[in-house]
């Protein structure tokens, strides 16, 4: 059997939705650097430095080994002794959208309060300083996190599910929301677009932009999901709409020129 049958052999076992999504998101790679997206979308351009990202690599590993043991086997003994159960009746979308809200809303004021709390020495040193040398995101910076912020983010869940009995079909949104979140506000591009900021419902939210100032500052937006708290609170810094509009407004710079 040649490469090219195996390969076929491959996909057909897999699920056709899968297919789509990996050749979608393959063929939205190839089109972004082709066209100069990525480039133009960039946050912080010369921002990329080797000598952090081997450390990133370096504490990456060691927090998904550590972390996610310890996470890991706290969340099936808590299910094993009758603490975390989920339900796994059908439920509408609404009581779904209801569930997932509390755990949104939920995360997102535990995330603020504790996030500022690791800014305060000793706990800075002590927690949060590790995640701090990528100043210049990139989706690594996700995982480069001590055990110990990665046990205090990621103990939310479980905490959250001990606390109520949710639908399975809500964990399936809470999980990849989870992933999708995290690699976005790191990945040090902004792809949303430009009329996001302008808008009262989607204003709300944070952006990529939003995260990496956190980042290149040290200090201010700190929220995990929404600006609700740097707003209430006076947090958010005054130069993120610019610096969004910035971004997003820049041209496209593709690598064949247009005649």
């Amino acid at each position: 059997m040649t490469f090219f049958d195996k390969a076929q052999a491959l996909l057909a076992r897999r699920d056709p939705l899968t297919v789509w999504l990996v050749a979608f998101l393959a063929g939205g790679l190839i089109a972004g650097i082709v066209t100069g997206y990525f480039r133009a979308r960039k946050i912080q351009p010369n921002g990329f430095r080797w000598r952090i990202f081997r450390h990133e690599m370096l504490f990456a590993i060691l927090n998904l080994a550590v972390s996610g043991f310890l996470l890991g086997g706290l969340s099936k003994l808590l299910q094993r002794e009758g603490l975390i159960t989920f339900n796994h009746a059908a439920a509408s979308p609404w009581i779904v959208a209801g569930e997932f809200a509390l755990y949104f809303f939920g995360f997102d004021t535990y995330f603020y309060w504790l996030h500022r709390l690791m800014h305060i020495e000793p706990i800075y040193t002590l927690v949060h300083k590790i995640h701090h040398r990528s100043i210049a995101t990139n989706p690594l910076t996700t995982l480069s996190v001590s055990p110990l912020e990665s046990l205090i983010n990621g103990g939310f869940v479980p905490l959250f599910t001990a606390m109520m009995t949710v639908h399975v079909s809500t964990m399936a949104l809470i999980t990849p929301c989870n992933i999708v979140m995290g690699f976005y506000v790191h990945s040090g591009f902004e792809f949303l677009p430009r009329w996001w900021n302008k808008t009262w419902l989607t204003k709300w939210f944070i952006t990529a932009t939003f995260h990496d100032q956190h980042h290149r500052f040290f200090k201010g937006n700190y929220g995990g999901y929404t600006t609700v708290w740097d707003w209430i609170c006076g947090t958010m810094r005054p130069s993120f709409a610019a610096d969004f509009e910035k971004v997003t407004s820049r041209p496209l710079q593709p690598l064949v020129p247009q005649r």
